[in-house]
């Protein structure tokens, strides 16, 4: 996984992990409100740097 997104896209990960963490200990429904919005907006750029990564030829 280090080889894909390097050490800053693993720290990144725990940083948004941790948050999360943070805010369902105080609300757990906005918690799963903001996962869903993440989990969202990762398909969304998924999607898009795989177009774009096609456009290229990869």
């Amino acid at each position: 996984m280090l080889d894909k997104i390097g050490l800053s896209g693993v720290f990144g990960i725990l940083l948004v992990l941790a948050g999360v963490g943070v805010v369902a200990w105080t609300a757990p429904v906005v918690a799963v409100g903001l996962v869903l919005v993440l989990v969202g907006f990762a398909l969304v750029v998924r999607s898009a740097a795989k177009s774009v990564m096609g456009m290229f030829g990869f």
